[in-house]
């Protein structure tokens, strides 16, 4: 007869030590590796999470009747569309800043000067003064407005690399089914992580996109009622930094609060601060996240790192990929095998139910 100890200890050759140090080791190796292809690896993953999102629409079309290559043509047109639609948007947009700028340059002397005045009368000196006023200047707010947009049009400058590898995608998605059929037969477990990835990654964008088209609607409205310029830009810009999960909003606030503050002065920028963070912070960073953690299954905190950990590897678009890269990195990682799902055990939000031993009655006599 195996003793189980003897078997455990045969089994553990390595220490546990020198195990999590290698893991550390591969895991640093292979960030610093996905930095260097950032720039390729950013549109394949824009372009795979898309192609899950959108992919249900053949099936819609299907279950209709339409024919399987005329079903598969709209989803991909559906899906070009979309990205042509944004990328023109965002590029239209930032021109439209660019060319409205310049006639904000003698209103910023203004309230340079009403700064100055006003640190004058505070009693502050004029070494203090000049010393404020040297960290501020037009160009500074400027790029600041530019900088959040720039950000966001930066995913889409290769545009034509992403558009080849959205409908090589969509394309293969059509057989894809059949093939993880076959795979499901010998690897279950593999396919129904990739499931549950793709299950995930689709609820979240339902959330996040209904959530998106509601704060969109309402920051527009408001913009536009007190007078701050653009203000359907402003509603695209938190439309897509909704998908930031957590302080999306807080990235969607500062180019809106900063032409508010040209357009209007201190008053007008306080007012959009002050609305901008009762109506976006509830609906994004309370109501939202807990839709989110029951749609993808994951903890509040493990969704803020994620965000930090994602555009520390792939950028700007890092922020807006971070639940489906995290989720796709737990289903790799930890859905694939038995022996780690406890772990993916422990990141799920909400408060885990009561074990069903628990729950049985004991027997009389024990």
């Amino acid at each position: 007869m195996v003793d189980p100890d003897a078997a455990a200890t045969q089994r553990w050759l390595m220490p546990r030590g020198l195990i999590v140090l290698l893991g550390m080791t591969g895991l640093l190796v292979s960030v610093l590796a996905l930095q260097q292809f950032a720039s390729i690896l950013a549109p394949v993953l824009l372009a795979l999470v898309l192609v899950i999102g959108v992919h249900p629409l053949t099936g819609i079309l299907r279950r209709r009747g339409v024919p399987m290559w005329l079903a598969v043509t709209i989803t991909l047109v559906a899906v070009l569309a979309l990205i042509l639609g944004l990328a023109a948007a965002l590029a239209l947009s930032v021109g439209r800043l660019a060319t409205i700028l310049p006639t904000y340059q003698d209103r910023f002397d203004q309230l340079v000067d009403d700064l100055r005045n006003g640190l004058a009368t505070l009693g502050v000196g004029r070494d203090q003064i000049r010393a404020v006023l040297d960290q501020i200047s037009f160009g500074s707010i400027a790029s600041a407005l530019g900088g959040v947009l720039a950000g966001l049009a930066s995913t889409f400058s290769n545009l034509l690399f992403l558009l080849f590898v959205v409908a090589f995608m969509a394309l293969d998605a059509v057989g894809f089914s059949g093939r993880l059929s076959r795979a499901r037969r010998q690897r279950a477990e593999v396919v129904g992580a990739l499931d549950t990835f793709v299950h995930g990654t689709r609820s979240y964008l339902l959330v996040s996109t209904v959530f998106g088209l509601i704060v969109a609607a309402i920051d527009t409205g408001f913009l536009w009622l007190v007078g701050v310029p653009l203000p359907l830009l402003w509603g695209l810009l938190a439309f897509i930094t909704n998908y930031i999960p957590n302080v999306g909003f807080i990235v969607g606030l500062v180019p809106p609060a900063l032409l508010a503050l040209l357009e209007g002065g201190p008053r007008l920028m306080a007012v959009v601060v002050v609305a901008y963070s009762v109506i976006n912070f509830v609906i994004q960073s309370i109501i939202q996240p807990k839709f989110v953690s029951d749609a993808v299954d994951l903890s509040l905190t493990l969704t803020f790192l994620s965000l930090v950990f994602w555009s520390f590897v792939i950028g700007p678009l890092g922020a807006v990929l971070a639940i489906p890269l995290t989720l796709l990195a737990k289903a790799l990682l930890l859905d694939v095998d038995p022996s780690t799902r406890w772990i993916a055990g422990l990141l799920v939000g909400g408060s885990a139910p009561p074990e069903e031993a628990d729950l049985t009655p004991s027997e009389p006599g024990e």
